[in-house]
């Protein structure tokens, strides 16, 4: 008896000495990583656009250019399908926008030919609608870390009207140009705009509303750039009668927050008034008002 008692203090004595080397507890089933579910909000894009079908979302981990993990997600809410290693990441979240290509964090529109030949590098005048954001975050292993992604709209509508006067108004064929200091590169993760360009403008006459008679052209812009923007135009008339008539305004002041409110569009009229030039008579616009509710052009 006293043998079989010895022999269960010996078996108890090792279960307890096994029981302090305890299985670790962990509170997900990836110990050594961590997952991301990712929700994008877009509560502050302009009003009446669409939310993009799809969009990117890249990871790029402790400073690295490359990107470590890329998808095309669809929904408000995704889980990326993506086991991350301990580390600090920078989440970039954009959609594909037409005529806008992404790189890292610089979007760029894409080039076009332009209407007036030596005038230098021209954009495209109406690329689509792009929104970003970027989000860093520390990632720890057995861990699950949200990710909310405020998309940020980075294209902005810019309207510009323009009111003809004297006599030879309604003998106007055409009024066209472009607008110089537009950006076409911006990185979205510290707000710089650079690389000025030129936009093409196309003025359509108006044919109703309180702007009737009036022109106006409309074109999308990442932002502006460098340091001075110009409305560059050329108003024509039938049979070139009178002459065509050089246009130039400067609208540098105008435009110096254009970068600050991309979510609503802006729209500036103003009116023609001759100049004396070497040539004889040139027109120029100085007084640019902001406008709503304009009328509508054919």
């Amino acid at each position: 008896m006293k043998i079989i008692i010895a022999l269960i203090c010996v078996w108890a004595t090792l279960f307890l000495a096994g029981c302090d080397v305890k299985d670790p507890i962990y509170n997900t089933p990836h110990p050594d990583h961590g997952t991301v579910p990712l929700t994008t909000d877009w509560s502050d894009i302009g009003t009446g656009l669409p939310t993009p079908e799809s969009y990117t979302v890249t990871a790029t981990r402790d400073g690295s250019a490359t990107a470590g993990y890329t998808a095309t997600l669809t929904g408000v809410t995704n889980r990326l399908d993506h086991l991350f290693e301990p580390g600090a990441y920078r989440f970039c979240v954009y959609n594909t926008a037409e005529h806008i290509t992404v790189s890292g964090t610089v979007a760029t529109v894409a080039g076009a030919s332009g209407n007036v030949d030596g005038a230098g590098q021209f954009v495209q005048e109406m690329p689509g609608w792009l929104f970003t954001d970027v989000v860093d975050a520390t990632i720890e292993k057995d861990t699950k870390y949200a990710v909310t992604a405020v998309m940020k709209q980075q294209v902005r509508q810019l309207t510009l009207i323009i009111e003809p006067t004297g006599g030879s108004t309604n003998r106007i064929e055409h009024i066209e140009g472009y607008l110089s200091g537009a950006a076409s590169t911006l990185d979205f993760d510290n707000g710089t705009h650079s690389a000025p360009a030129n936009v093409e403008l196309q003025f359509t006459k108006i044919t109703e509303g309180a702007d009737a008679g009036k022109y106006a052209a409309t074109v999308r812009l990442l932002g502006v750039a460098g340091a001075r923007q110009k409305l560059n135009a050329l108003i024509c008339y039938t049979d070139d009668t009178p002459k065509a008539t050089d246009l130039t305004s400067d609208l540098t002041m105008k435009l110096a927050a254009f970068n600050a409110d991309k979510r609503t569009p802006l729209t500036l009229g103003g009116k023609v008034v001759e100049t004396p030039t070497e040539a004889g008579f040139g027109a120029t616009i100085t007084d640019w008002i902001p406008v709503s509710g304009s009328g509508t052009a054919d």
